[in-house]
């Protein structure tokens, strides 16, 4: 099993910088993440060395050709889920193409978890409203959930919960699926349908037990997954029991999160959300990578000379 070194989520100017630095140390470096959304037609006027301004598209085109020149490895894929690995000192990355497993993680997606418009839906958060199923599914076993998303992170979301015997309906809450047709083959095929009433309100005594629709109907249900848009630095710091704030990652002065070998930079660790920051940012969690990964090595390196002495 190929173990690369350090993978960064995020094709961002955080997550460009940290590839930058990592891959210059000489340690594998694979970048996951499509054109994110600074990389638009519209002029960056205030960063360091452009006095004359600088398109957002030209500007990530830029830090992308940058990182390739010294390794770095970038592929456009959405990344579904990040799980601790076997030994401890591994993680798995989940993407809608491949699996991979990495020394190390930086976070830097950006901000962009989507509520799903439900007006009572912090009322039942933890009483049957989860954001995370590897961490909350094991208490819906052989119960009736609702996943709520469009894309196919809601799908993935879905299959995950298949695992513990759950009854799954996806709501997309209005939104225009946005599933490739083999992930639909698969719900097809375990028998997760769709329901595109918008769901409004959510009812129950203490703990949820129905939701309420747009037109008034109602359905009972057990639990409710948030799953909007694609999976966002949030959605990867519930799954690997992150220490969170509103909707940011903790990271301390080194860009470290509480959990060994996961960093974060950038507008999703919600300091100053400007480029040049995120910059900063991402050469600094680079930097504090590239240590964890070496020590690691150097560990690995000590042990096996011991078994051969």
């Amino acid at each position: 099993m190929q173990i690369i070194d350090i993978t960064i989520i995020g094709q961002g100017p955080a997550g460009l910088s940290a590839a930058i630095y990592t891959s210059r140390a000489g340690l594998d470096t694979l970048v996951l993440g499509c054109e994110p959304k600074v990389a638009g037609d519209y002029d960056i006027d205030n960063y360091f060395g452009f006095p004359e301004g600088i398109k957002g598209r030209e500007l990530i085109q830029r830090g992308c050709e940058h990182a390739s020149r010294f390794g770095a490895e970038l592929r456009c894929e959405r990344v579904l889920s990040i799980r601790q690995g076997d030994d401890d000192q591994s993680f798995k990355i989940k993407t809608d193409q491949n699996e991979y497993y990495t020394r190390a993680v930086i976070l830097a997606t950006g901000v962009s978890r989507v509520r799903p418009g439900i007006k009572n839906l912090t009322q039942y958060e933890g009483r049957g409203v989860s954001y995370c199923v590897s961490c909350d599914g094991f208490f819906f076993r052989n119960k009736k959930v609702v996943v709520l998303g469009e894309g196919l992170f809601a799908a993935n979301q879905a299959l995950e919960l298949l695992e513990y015997n759950a009854r799954v309906l996806i709501c997309p809450q209005g939104k225009k699926v946005d599933i490739p047709d083999y992930y639909l083959q698969r719900l097809h095929e375990s028998d997760i349908s769709f329901v595109h009433k918008k769901i409004v309100r959510l009812d129950g005594d203490q703990v949820l037990q129905k939701i309420i629709f747009e037109d008034g109907s109602e359905q009972e249900v057990d639990g409710v997954f948030v799953a909007m848009g694609e999976a966002s630095s949030l959605d990867f710091a519930y799954s690997l029991g992150l220490i969170t704030h509103k909707m940011f990652v903790d990271v301390d002065h080194e860009q470290k999160t509480n959990v060994p070998g996961i960093f974060a930079a950038g507008d999703c660790v919600g300091t100053f959300l400007q480029i040049s920051v995120a910059v900063g940012e991402g050469a600094v969690a680079g930097r504090s990578a590239i240590n964890h990964v070496k020590q690691l090595k150097k560990e690995a390196a000590e042990a096996a000379k011991a078994t051969f002495e």
